[in-house]
């Protein structure tokens, strides 16, 4: 005979026999609830891990970790000595000078506000991934005393302007001439255009630093201050206040978590909360569970009590059932994590090619900080979900299976 007997008792009355096609349907419904419920907690949280990457990767990766920033209304002078002391810290990747401003650009009669970065281009791939994001030119062009300016790809787009043409920056602030009082302007040439699929790429624009400190009249070799990375974005706030405090100047320090903290918050409790909700999912393939399992309980009730007559004990028939639940639970997760793991590989690629067959688009740079779906899939994320799903499973087959092998043979034959 086979053994042991629960398992082949469990297996059989899994599958549809004469009478209960319509039990093995709910069964079959059982299955495919769960598996939905478990592909799509696998596909909304790659998602979700794949907008916590970009903001990441693209925003923070324009964003400085952190800034050292002089109190003095002449900015930080003598940068280059406190540029190599920063870099001697433990945890800093790289540090460079910058000085910001803020402005409109006007080209063709269209008018844009700006925030406009004077940097080194040598430096500043050490602190920004811009140099990998370069469209049109490249951010070397940005020469001394050349006054050409690179721009975001929307801004380039919302201003008509591309490589070769010119644009004019005017600056909050008024020069009085002869004329009166009129509005400090300069020409720049376009020399670049940068893309990184985000928010930046409408409002932000790099030129030379020396530039930068010319039109900002600041004395030579002053900038507003210095960039800087760290090997772990998590504890740059941290480490630059550490760093600010073992200088003898004043320094005002500022991080990513002041500009695009609470963006990454709210990513992250957005991942939560759609976790738990789609959990419910999960919940509901788990009531079809307990539903079929009691159905089949009722179904059963003469076989149960032969099978007790044969000597079968309560603890096996409260097995048999069980085996008959989980075995739904498993079939039903290892569907749901190959569909979802699969859906959240293609994803991304998936949502590309419906854009492009319908001439649409899902997440546009105007409005998000990115604008494509990105697909992160994290390993831990599935076996996390895979063990809630069984996890579940289990515990819906426990009252149907309880149930049964409380079935008193007397009572379950006398209208047989």
């Amino acid at each position: 005979m086979f053994r042991p007997l629960s398992i082949f008792v469990g297996l059989r009355y899994t599958a549809a026999k004469r009478g209960n096609h319509f039990i093995s349907f709910i069964s079959l419904v059982s299955m495919l609830g769960l598996m939905l419920g478990v592909a799509a907690l696998i596909v909304v949280l790659s998602v979700m891990n794949g907008f916590d990457r970009e903001l990441r990767q693209r925003i923070l990766g324009m964003v400085p970790h952190a800034t050292l920033a002089g109190y003095a209304e002449n900015g930080l002078e003598d940068w280059g000595t406190l540029r190599q002391q920063v870099l001697n810290q433990p945890g800093v990747e790289g540090a460079a000078p910058y000085v910001q401003a803020q402005g409109m650009l006007t080209s063709r009669g269209r008018v844009q506000g700006v925030l406009v970065n004077g940097i080194d281009p040598e430096l500043e791939s050490t602190v920004s991934i811009i140099d990998r994001h370069m469209q049109q030119g490249k951010l070397s062009e940005l020469e001394l005393g050349g006054y050409g300016i690179v721009l975001g790809e929307l801004l380039a787009r919302h201003l008509g302007a591309g490589v070769g043409d010119k644009v004019t920056l005017v600056l909050p602030e008024a020069s009085i001439s002869v004329a009166g009082v009129i509005p400090r302007l300069k020409r720049f040439d376009v020399v670049g255009v940068f893309s990184v699929g985000a928010e930046l790429d409408a409002n932000l624009a790099y030129i030379h630093l020396a530039d930068a400190a010319r039109i900002k009249r600041m004395p030579a070799g002053h900038v507003d201050g210095l960039r800087v990375k760290f090997d772990d974005l998590f504890t740059a706030p941290a480490q630059a206040r550490a760093i600010a405090q073992t200088q003898s100047r004043p320094l005002y320090v500022n991080d990513w978590t002041r500009s695009h903290g609470n963006l990454f918050q709210a990513i992250q409790m957005e991942k939560r909360m759609i976790a738990l909700l789609l959990l419910l999912i999960v919940f509901v393939a788990a009531f079809n569970i307990v539903s079929t399992l009691v159905m089949v309980v009722t179904d059963k009730q003469s076989d149960i009590a032969i099978l007790r007559t044969m000597g079968a004990t309560p603890a096996v028939i409260l097995r048999i059932f069980m085996v008959q639940g989980i075995l739904i639970g498993v079939i039903g997760t290892a569907l749901g994590v190959l569909l979802g793991v699969t859906l959240a590989l293609t994803v991304t690629d998936l949502v590309a090619w419906i854009e492009r067959a319908l001439g649409i688009q899902f997440l546009s740079a105007d409005v998000y900080f990115i604008s494509y779906l990105p697909s992160q899939l994290i390993w831990s994320d599935v076996g996390l979900i895979t063990s809630a799903a069984l996890a579940i499973s289990f515990v819906a087959t426990l009252y149907p299976a309880w149930r049964a092998s409380r079935t008193q043979p007397a009572e379950a034959l006398r209208y047989e």
